[in-house]
């Protein structure tokens, strides 16, 4: 199915990532991909290094005349603050960062552990995510991300579409659907910057229009919710993902916790309730996928927690460098374009071809023996 593999520094030249697995024939939009990069770039609680850098992509192949050939898609990043061979050596690592413990697992300095841990490299991530996106859309899915929380300021979110979901983030800096909590979260992260300290939070993403089946619950690795959680948690400073009602179901009884099943002709088997996220038994079950997500704050401090110098090994406070007071606004940007990759490859994997129109025939036919 899909995989892909990037490459590059925070500080290095270029950010680059070949994503194969990419059926032929589907209508590529550069400017959807660039304006999600732009996206992941915003988001109130930012730093100085995205006013830095305009973020877009180039095409190295894998499309032509505007449409995927099924071979790999090849895509490359330019940075503008490139600067990785004048940067210090650093000694003194961050507490919560990848640091201390890639340092000593490479045996090397801390430089070149933090150029690659970087959040920076999610850039390319978020690129292959919304190409993924745009395949999601092709077959009828919608996909949204909203900030739910930051610090102790948090949004009580109503049921609504995800069309919904899409339209009141619009014009929040924060990406909340709330305008009240959207102001209240603005002044937490305020508060952490005057603090020289940071704060993180949680984000939700949702995907509508999923079909039954996708994942399964033949095999761990295949389970749907797992490969969800995996490819999330590999997300810089997240610490927990849930599905549906996620932690909430274990406040409550089973029958309060569990989606009651109906059938009409016309819509087929169906839920009235989501607490299971979409998910059941590793396998979607055709209501919206949702995952919550939550962000520890950032691990670069203007006032550095105590450390160790590695190479006089006496105590001293961690280096600094240039960093976000919050990145959760970005990171629901991120979140939302991982989850869209892992949808994105158990479609493929469950309607499988070699072009979209071949795809959409399985699909036809799938969802015709869904409803018999």
């Amino acid at each position: 199915m899909l995989s892909y593999i990037t490459t590059g520094e925070s500080h290095g030249k270029h950010l680059a990532v070949i994503l194969q697995g990419m059926p032929s024939g589907l209508p590529m939009d550069l400017n959807y991909v660039n304006e999600a990069l732009r996206c992941r770039q915003s988001g109130y609680g930012r730093g100085g290094r995205q006013k830095i850098e305009k973020d877009t992509v180039e095409i190295l192949g894998g499309i032509i005349k505007g449409k995927t050939t099924g071979a790999p898609i090849g895509l490359l990043l330019t940075n503008r603050d490139f600067k990785i061979d004048r940067m210090p050596e650093l000694t003194r690592p961050r507490p919560g960062h990848a640091d201390l413990v890639g340092a000593l697992k490479y045996e090397q300095g801390i430089r070149a552990v933090l150029e690659r841990s970087s959040a920076r490299e999610t850039a390319m991530r978020v690129a292959v995510g919304s190409i993924c996106e745009l395949l999601l859309k092709e077959f009828g899915m919608d996909v949204a991300s909203h900030v739910v929380r930051i610090g102790p300021a948090g949004a009580k979110v109503p049921d609504m579409s995800v069309a919904e979901i899409r339209r009141k983030i619009r014009n929040s800096p924060v990406y909340c659907v709330s305008p009240k909590a959207s102001k209240e979260m603005v002044s937490v992260i305020d508060k952490a910057r005057r603090n020289k300290d940071s704060v993180g939070g949680q984000f939700e993403v949702c995907i509508s229009g999923v079909p039954i089946g996708l994942g399964t619950h033949v095999h761990h690795e295949r389970k749907l919710d797992g490969r969800i959680a995996q490819h999330v948690m590999s997300m810089q400073s997240v610490k927990a993902v849930e599905i549906g009602a996620g932690t909430r179901l274990g406040e409550v009884f089973g029958s309060e916790a569990h989606d009651e099943i109906f059938y009409t002709k016309k819509l087929g088997y169906y839920h009235k309730t989501n607490r299971a996220g979409g998910i059941e038994g590793g396998t979607s079950n055709g209501s919206d996928i949702v995952v919550r997500v939550t962000m520890k704050p950032i691990s670069t401090l203007a006032r550095p927690l105590a450390s160790v110098d590695m190479k006089t090994k006496r105590v001293a406070k961690a280096d600094f460098e240039r960093s976000d007071t919050c990145a959760v606004p970005a990171g629901s940007l991120i979140g939302r374009t991982l989850v869209s990759y892992v949808i994105a490859d158990g479609f493929l994997e469950k309607f499988g071809g070699d072009s979209v129109s071949e795809i959409r025939r399985n699909l036809r036919s799938y969802l015709k023996q869904c409803h018999a």
